[in-house]
């Protein structure tokens, strides 16, 4: 029963986070920010109310804190207040760069403590049986050179967030053209949000997956067994 259940939330989860923080926000800003409608003030507002409340949604359905659901809300929060602030758009260019650049200096740093965020990021419990694979590596004496691998996935993993941090500007500044506070700031503050998929995730999602293949080809080198046998199943 169980095994038929979870591919149906990974879907849920799917269509839920790209209904709420891409389709609804970029349709309101996108149709709804003219004076016939809700103007380009309360346009924002409904828009951005949508990512923040799945967002506070799925933090309590999930009964724990992730700090990137934290940081998607403080980045949607920043955004809106930017925007209802009238400040430049250099402000949500600097902070749309701003957080996966902090976020690629932490997989750097990380990097060196007992806890690697890329473990957490492209690694953890719900994919590899890491006591299984700790003790292969402890009885062979190769966790030395496994962590060694595992640095080299974490500069892929770092360079897929400078990538995401400078399209990221490089699409505010090309699109963020008009006054703030204008109908026409909104509608294209709701296109750089459509944009943001195709141009910024597909890039950094294909150095992603290439980390973990990496790391998946490692863990298969390293111990000589299957990867099979470090799959959660």
């Amino acid at each position: 029963m169980s095994a038929v259940q979870q591919p149906s939330q990974k879907n849920q989860g799917f269509f839920g986070n790209l209904a709420f923080n891409i389709i609804i926000p970029v349709v309101l800003m996108s149709y709804a920010s003219s004076e016939d409608y809700l103007g380009p003030a309360w346009s924002i507002v409904a828009a951005l109310s949508f990512p923040i409340g799945y967002g506070l949604y799925d933090l309590k359905q999930s009964g724990k804190v992730n700090g990137f659901s934290i940081l998607g809300i403080i980045s949607v929060l920043l955004t809106g207040g930017f925007s209802l602030l009238k400040l430049p758009a250099e402000y949500i260019a600097i902070k749309e760069a701003a957080i996966p650049a902090v976020i690629g200096i932490a997989v750097l740093v990380t990097q060196y403590s007992e806890k690697p965020l890329v473990k957490m990021l492209i690694l953890n419990d719900q994919i590899i049986n890491w006591p299984h694979l700790n003790e292969v590596l402890d009885a062979k004496g190769k966790q030395v050179e496994f962590n060694k691998k595992v640095a080299v996935s974490s500069y892929i993993v770092a360079s897929s967030f400078f990538l995401s941090s400078a399209l990221n500007y490089i699409l505010a500044k090309m699109i963020l053209v008009s006054e703030p506070g204008t109908t026409a700031y909104t509608e294209e503050l709701g296109r750089m949000t459509a944009l943001s998929y195709p141009v910024i995730v597909i890039p950094s999602m294909v150095l992603l997956i290439a980390a973990l293949w990496y790391l998946f080809a490692q863990i298969k080198k390293v111990t000589g067994e299957e990867l099979d046998n470090f799959i959660n199943q």
